[in-house]
């Protein structure tokens, strides 16, 4: 007797194999046209000698026959500064490319650009020319290229000066030893590599200015989307406990780990001076200090992990200061924008420091997910000296923090109206809308100009880092 399942499985097989074995059929009509995901690929600020990120364009078919490509070439061929690779063969031209009926090719595009004699940026091009049935199709190129100055495993031994004549990769790590003085002047742009920090045994001096063009910025070494605003791009700064007498002035230190961490009391003075700088998009702390000594004026800290940690006593003073966090995609705001402890607790072991910290005219701001119940937090041990002022504030907290003196304007769960919060484009201006409660409400400090060095009234002076003009 015959199988029955045999026999109705065999017609199905034959099916199968004859699909399988059956050609792709082509059209060579001029009229069957093939179209491009994009016509043109950008690639921003590559630095000269350094190769890009790939990006890739399809090459899409949907017609009804496949289509084959007579070749698919640079237009600069072996001298182009870009590099193409097609469904996995290099060119800089390759031929015969096939694209199945309702399917896609793919060209893969990277640049790297030689060093010129021009300090300036400037611009490289090329096109992808795409020959089929007769037709061309061309993809423009083009990418914005900067020389810069690499330092790999730098340390500074003896006084040096960096001016702002081209960018700064910093690739190991930076290291100012003992007692030597590292200064960066107005308009200078450091871009450091993800595995490269940057530690500071003896002194760093920011000399920036007010203008965006002449603020000095610290920022990881990947500028192609979307590498360009991940944080933890690079490891940040920390100032150990040897460094003495630095000073920041209008700084952006942006997309870091660990943006700025501060360790030891000075050995005099203060150890760190932040003026009229930003702090922004750290993974972990935006400023961390560690027993140590911090001055701050015009400080903006924004959507760090932890906005700011000061741990194990200290010596503080922050006046007309912004701290504010809110939910993006890359950070979640789940720690609050202050935290303040005399104690550290490592190793088994607690250590407990006295604590001096004063913030005038300050706004501690975040969203409320519910994740943060209170964005202050104010923690003390033992007997030790411990005094934290709080003189004129806006904050979120559901009641007074403990352990704190407060006077001048308390504002409490007042939204501070920020000018523009947009989380899902992450564009954030925390400058002040009209009718906030923070305008006009701070106490007289010696700070006649605010982030953007504008003017800033002697008499009621708004609260945190923006006057409003």
């Amino acid at each position: 007797m015959k199988n029955p399942v045999r026999n109705w499985l065999t017609p199905i097989l034959l099916l199968t194999i004859f699909a399988a074995c059956k050609k792709q059929s082509f059209t060579n009509s001029s009229n069957a046209l093939l179209t491009t995901s994009a016509d043109t690929l950008h690639f921003d600020t590559v630095f000269t000698t350094t190769g890009s990120v790939a990006q890739f364009v399809k090459i899409v078919n949907t017609n009804a026959k496949g289509i084959k490509i007579s070749s698919v070439k640079l237009a600069g061929g072996t001298a182009s500064p870009f590099k193409i690779n097609v469904d996995g063969v290099p060119g800089p031209s390759v031929a015969n490319v096939e694209v199945a009926a309702n399917d896609s090719a793919y060209i893969f595009v990277t640049v790297s650009i030689n060093p010129s004699a021009t300090n300036l940026p400037y611009i490289v091009s090329d096109s992808i020319e795409i020959n089929y049935n007769g037709n061309k199709k061309w993809v423009q190129l083009d990418a914005y290229g900067r020389n810069a100055t690499f330092l790999r495993n730098k340390i500074v031994s003896a006084n040096e000066t960096w001016n702002n004549n081209r960018p700064y990769i910093i690739l190991g790590s930076l290291i100012v030893e003992p007692n030597a003085t590292l200064t960066i002047n107005e308009g200078s742009k450091i871009y450091v590599h993800a595995d490269a920090p940057i530690i500071i045994n003896g002194t760093l001096n920011v000399a920036g200015n007010f203008y965006d063009s002449t603020r000095v910025v610290f920022s990881g070494d990947r500028l192609d989307e979307p590498y360009r605003d991940f944080p933890a791009s690079f490891p940040g700064l920390l100032f150990t406990a040897s460094s003495k007498n630095n000073l920041l002035n209008y700084a952006i230190i942006k997309n870091a780990y660990q943006a700025v961490v501060v360790v030891g009391p000075a050995s005099s003075g203060t150890k760190l001076t932040l003026n009229q700088t930003i702090i922004d998009n750290a993974y972990d702390a935006g400023i961390m200090g560690i027993n140590t000594s911090i001055t701050a004026n015009n400080l903006l800290v924004s959507n760090c992990g932890k906005n700011m940690l000061l741990v194990n006593g200290g010596n503080y003073n922050f006046t007309h200061c912004t701290s504010a966090a809110y939910s993006n995609s890359f950070l979640q705001h789940k720690d609050p924008v202050l935290g303040i402890s005399n104690s550290l607790s490592a190793n088994g072991s607690t250590t407990i420091n006295n604590l001096s910290a004063q913030f005038r005219n300050c706004i501690f701001w975040g969203d409320a997910t519910g994740l943060v119940p209170t964005e202050v937090v104010i923690a003390k041990q033992g007997g030790n000296p411990f005094s934290v002022l709080f003189d004129g504030v806006l904050w979120r907290v559901p009641t007074d923090p403990a352990n704190a003196t407060i006077t001048g304007n308390n504002i409490k769960n007042l939204p501070p109206l920020f000018d523009s919060i947009n989380t899902g484009n992450r564009f954030y201006n925390f400058r002040l809308n009209d009718g906030s409660p923070a305008i006009n409400k701070g106490v007289i400090t010696t700070l006649n100009t605010d982030l953007d060095g504008k003017p800033r009234p002697v008499q009621q002076p708004d609260l945190g880092v923006y006057e409003k003009q």
